[in-house]
């Protein structure tokens, strides 16, 4: 099952269960459901939103806009978490590669901070890459949405643009590479558990395209990760907590060579199974 955020042509934003090209909108008029968090913290979100969803009221999913499937929600992000993802951050700064190197093989894991929601974009709104760099680009994760409890109740399409020359500077410029406005994609929507392929057969596509042609084309999957989901969950949760939830981005195995960098107007295609695609223009200034 997936569930979405959407806003109606006539102003009416929503939240709806998607099936196929439709959307099946839920009524979260009264009750103990007024929002998707809501949904999510529910002991079990597919029954809740089963229960909840109006089949009468469908909605073409054409004639809506999806808005990112976020309310209140911290982003965090894990990095390093694939042998491609260390091997692009140790070309990045020859004085910081011993680090990422460490860190691959650490028990501790990397994770930071990297957006609020309303410096989130969803699917078909514009990501940004920021004027005082020269080195940026895309990077496709798999998302992990969290409830109150940290409990793994979905899975999105993720986008951790970054600034590479400005991380790769200095190690202690990593805020400014990675949470700045428009910094993360989050979408289309979010599938449930249930409706996910095997996690070792969880396939990430990344393509960028420019001036109507595909100029970057590439893919891994999450068996190539070397941490489990439980691993980075449990991290995350050290001494802190997350009353509003959050979503956790679990790193990259795609990553374009050194020679790449976003330009105004291209266009970032991710696609992941069991979940579907998230399309972001890229804008700068």
């Amino acid at each position: 099952m997936k569930l979405a955020k959407f806003l109606h042509p006539t102003g009416q934003a929503g939240v709806a269960r998607v099936e196929g090209d439709q959307l099946w909108p839920l009524d979260l008029s009264g009750g103990q459901y007024r929002s998707l968090f809501d949904v999510l913290e529910a002991d079990n979100p597919h029954e809740a939103a089963e229960f909840l969803a109006r089949e009468e009221d469908k909605i073409p999913l054409a004639e809506v806009r999806l808005l990112p499937p976020i309310d209140q929600q911290e982003i965090w992000a894990a990095g390093v978490t694939y042998k491609r993802s260390k091997t692009a951050r140790m070309e990045e700064s020859s004085a910081a590669a011993s680090c990422y190197d460490r860190v691959y093989a650490s028990p501790r894991p990397e994770l930071f901070f990297k957006a609020t929601p309303h410096r989130v974009a969803g699917h078909g709104q514009p990501l940004r890459i920021r004027t005082d760099s020269n080195w940026n680009v895309p990077e496709p994760e798999l998302t992990l949405v969290l409830s109150s409890k940290l409990q793994l109740v979905g899975f999105t399409v993720g986008n951790d643009m970054s600034s590479r020359d400005i991380e790769g500077d200095n190690p202690l410029y990593l805020p400014q590479a990675k949470c700045y406005n428009q910094c993360c994609g989050i979408g289309p929507w979010i599938t449930l558990p249930v409706g996910m392929p095997p996690r070792n057969d969880i396939g990430i596509r990344l393509v960028i395209h420019r001036g109507g042609k595909s100029i970057y084309d590439g893919r891994t999957s999450v068996d190539h990760m070397a941490r489990s989901f439980e691993n980075l969950i449990g991290w995350l949760g050290r001494d802190n907590s997350f009353p509003t939830g959050a979503l956790l981005l679990t790193g990259t195995g795609v990553v374009p060579d050194s020679s790449f960098t976003l330009q105004p107007s291209d266009i970032v295609e991710i696609k992941i199974d069991g979940i579907g695609t998230l399309l972001n223009p890229i804008v700068q200034g």
